[in-house]
């Protein structure tokens, strides 16, 4: 994915390069700086983000605040006409988002329901205006659940016993959460973000258990590594 995005950006500068090159040579005369030019500094980045980023409702969202700015800009809407649209068309957004996300649950989730079907408990992390630390050094672990709001949580499940497929379901709202796992297990990740998102450090390993994160963000941030 890394690749990709690498890929389009290079594309993208070469092409504004070869813009700038053939207007100084006077072969064109398109005006780079029209009125709201600098809104291309929200759209670009949000729709190359569209096309090569796994989480999207970030990118949709910043592409609907710079096309509603850009039309402000060239005299077509109104300021005040923008915050009427643009507000009730971002909640709509979300609620779309958390909607699909109920409909369709992560096998995070899925995990995490079938330990408490049979008379289990996911462990539980939570720091809300505060810091969290959890560690599970030759702990049998199955599952989590992670919540800052506000604060950091860190699970260190480096020692951890992990023998079979487990889940995290973490949450960070203003907020991080850090989940550190061993070199043994492979993991999946799922995310709803919001300005915000999950960052996967690790590597894949045949043949071993999988540590499924389903991660929602918004203005926060999880990192595993």
């Amino acid at each position: 994915m890394k690749r990709i995005n690498s890929i389009v950006w290079g594309i993208v500068l070469i092409a504004a390069g070869g813009l700038f090159a053939l207007n100084a040579l006077n072969v064109t005369n398109i005006d780079v700086f029209f009125d709201g030019w600098w809104t291309l500094f929200i759209l670009v980045p949000c729709t190359i983000g569209l096309f090569t980023e796994r989480e999207k409702t970030g990118n949709i969202i910043g592409m609907i605040v710079g096309a509603f700015l850009l039309l402000y800009c060239q005299g077509i809407l109104k300021f005040s006409l923008i915050w009427k649209l643009l507000v009730p068309g971002i909640i709509v957004i979300i609620g779309l988002k958390l909607v699909y996300t109920g409909l369709f649950d992560s096998k995070a989730s899925k995990i995490l329901n079938e330990i408490k079907k049979n008379g289990g408990e996911a462990k539980a992390g939570r720091a809300t205006f505060s810091g969290c630390n959890l560690n599970y050094d030759g702990e049998i672990f199955e599952g989590a659940e992670l919540s800052a709001v506000f604060g950091g949580v860190k699970c260190d499940l480096r020692n951890a016993v992990i023998e079979k497929d487990c889940a995290i379901q973490a949450t960070a709202i203003f907020g991080g959460v850090d989940i550190f796992v061993p070199d043994t297990v492979n993991v999946k990740v799922s995310s709803d973000s919001l300005f915000g998102g999950v960052s996967n450090k690790t590597a894949a390993h045949k043949d071993a258990p999988t540590v499924y994160v389903s991660g929602t963000c918004m203005f926060g941030g999880i990192e595993i590594k």
